[in-house]
C-alpha cells in the first residue's frame, strides 16, 4: 500500500475494517508518527527545525509562518494540511487520519484536541473506525482545552472558548462554548 492510497480511503470516509490492510498501514504510520514526535517533543528546537520536523511528520512543506510550541503529538500526521500565519500552542493533540484542514491565520491554544475517528456503534464491530474530516476556517480561535470531534467544520473567525467539546459545525464569525459547545454570541464587528 502507498500513501496515496491510504489517504484517498480515508478521505473518502469509508469505513476502516478492523485487520484490514489499511487498518494495518495506519498502525505503520502511527509508529513513524511516534518516532517523529519523540524527536520533536524532547529536546529543544529552533522555529526552523521544528517545521522541518513537521514536514516529515505531514510528508509535505510547511512554511515559515508556522508557528508550534511542543509539545505536539499525533498517531499519524499524514493528512493535515496548514496554511499561513497558524499557531499551536503546548500540548495540542492531532488524530488525523480523517483529514484536518487549518486555514490560514489560525490560532489553537494549549491541549486543543481534534479528533477524526469514530469506533463503529454496533459493539460486535466496535473496533472499525469512520473516518470525517475536520475543517478550521481562517482566523479560528480555539481555545485551551477545547475538543473539536469527527466531521466538524469551524467557520471563518470563529472562536471556541475554552474547554468546549464541538460536535457540530460553527457558523463563521460566532463565539462558542459549553459541553457540548453552542453558540454564545457573534464575534464584535470592525470598527
Amino acid at each position: 500500500m502507498e500513501i496515496k492510497d491510504f489517504l484517498a480511503h480515508m478521505n473518502s470516509g469509508k469505513t476502516v475494517i478492523a485487520g484490514s490492510e489499511i487498518h494495518k498501514y495506519m498502525c505503520v504510520l502511527s509508529q513513524e508518527a511516534l518516532k517523529l514526535t519523540e524527536e520533536l517533543n524532547n529536546s529543544y528546537h529552533t522555529p526552523e527545525e521544528i517545521r522541518t520536523i513537521f514536514s516529515k511528520l505531514t510528508g509535505k512543506p510547511m512554511n515559515d509562518t508556522l508557528d508550534i510550541f511542543p509539545p505536539f503529538y499525533t498517531d499519524c500526521g499524514k493528512n493535515i494540511t496548514i496554511g499561513n500565519h497558524v499557531f499551536f500552542n503546548s500540548g495540542c493533540k492531532f488524530q488525523d487520519q480523517g483529514g484536518i484542514t487549518i486555514d490560514d491565520g489560525a490560532l489553537l491554544g494549549h491541549n486543543v484536541v481534534l479528533a477524526t475517528l469514530n469506533h463503529c456503534m454496533i459493539p460486535e464491530q466496535r473496533a472499525n473506525l469512520e473516518p470525517a474530516p475536520i475543517h478550521i476556517g481562517k482566523n479560528v480561535w480555539i481555545g485551551a482545552n477545547a475538543t473539536v470531534l469527527p466531521g466538524v467544520t469551524i467557520g471563518d473567525g470563529a472562536v471556541v472558548a475554552a474547554g468546549a467539546i464541538v460536535t457540530k459545525d460553527v457558523p463563521a464569525n460566532s463565539i462558542v462554548g459549553g459541553i457540548p459547545a453552542k453558540k454564545i454570541k457573534n464575534v464584535p464587528e470592525h470598527e
